[in-house]
């Protein structure tokens, strides 16, 4: 999918414009997971390395007793913004289900490219995955969808991971190419085609799941479409919701989200 002009393409991704209220959901996620990360007290570890990088490192929450696996959260931000830190409150289903939950931040753009930025996502779930053994589900946000798909492709080496879970992901980034982000995600063709993972294969041994809110805008119900057709692979388009609470049901342990993360696992 291509555009005409570039203002188009910034309104076909744009999410906040068309949500009401936008404003009010960054510092209240933020709000949320800070509480949250007090409450976990000696649960929560904090800021542990995968890498040499400033923004190489994880919280790592923990459940009562022994975790039956982990589930590994990616955040959004178009790989331009935010970090793990204000998403710490969506770890609060998975420890509730006795499941583990590592969230990574990761170089932004337009200090790292999409590539890079998919590595240190791998490299952030061996290392979680040694401290927590069992099998190791992954989902994430929007562009943290689309990171949480590349752990999924057949090029990835995680056998650890068995399911992943995209939620409204940026699957296939060559609508990005017409966008202002472009300036700083400096994609090319070759990009493009090595990180989509529309344009990848789904890994053996893998299952997958996409998840869209049904107030989606018409360029996220395409691409969680596509990639859900690309993959043979089953796909949720969740009622009433929106770009920013869409990802409400991972701080629930009986959510349909949850359940499509974690059911039939551990």
């Amino acid at each position: 999918m291509r555009f005409l002009t570039r203002e188009e393409a910034d309104i076909a991704h744009a999410n906040g414009a068309f949500i009401p209220g936008a404003e009010a959901f960054v510092p209240r996620w933020q709000a949320k997971a800070a509480a949250f990360r007090d409450a976990c007290g000696p649960r929560a570890r904090l800021d542990l390395p995968y890498g040499s990088g400033a923004r190489h490192a994880f919280d790592l929450f923990l459940p009562e007793g022994d975790a039956k696996g982990l589930l590994v959260f990616v955040h959004g931000g178009y790989w331009l913004d935010f970090d793990r830190k204000g998403w710490s409150h969506l770890a609060a289903a998975a420890i509730a289900r006795g499941w583990a939950c590592a969230m990574p931040s990761y170089t932004l753009a337009p200090a790292a490219r999409i590539t890079a930025m998919t590595a240190e996502i791998t490299q952030a779930i061996r290392t979680a995955s040694v401290m927590v053994p069992g099998p190791v589900v992954v989902t994430g946000h929007s562009a943290g969808g689309h990171l949480s798909a590349r752990m999924g492709c057949a090029d990835i080496d995680l056998p650890t991971v068995v399911r992943v879970v995209p939620i409204a992901p940026v699957a296939d980034l060559e609508p990005l190419l017409d966008t202002a982000m472009q300036d700083d995600l400096r994609l090319d063709a070759a990009e493009v085609a090595s990180e989509s993972p529309t344009r990848l294969p789904l890994r053996a041994g893998v299952q997958a799941h996409v998840w869209v809110g049904g107030q989606e805008r018409p360029l996220f119900l395409w691409q969680a479409r596509l990639l859900s057709e690309r993959w043979d692979c089953g796909w949720t388009v969740d009622p009433g919701r929106h770009h920013f609470d869409v990802i409400d049901g991972l701080e629930d342990g009986e959510s349909p989200l949850m359940r499509a993360c974690l059911d039939g696992l551990g």
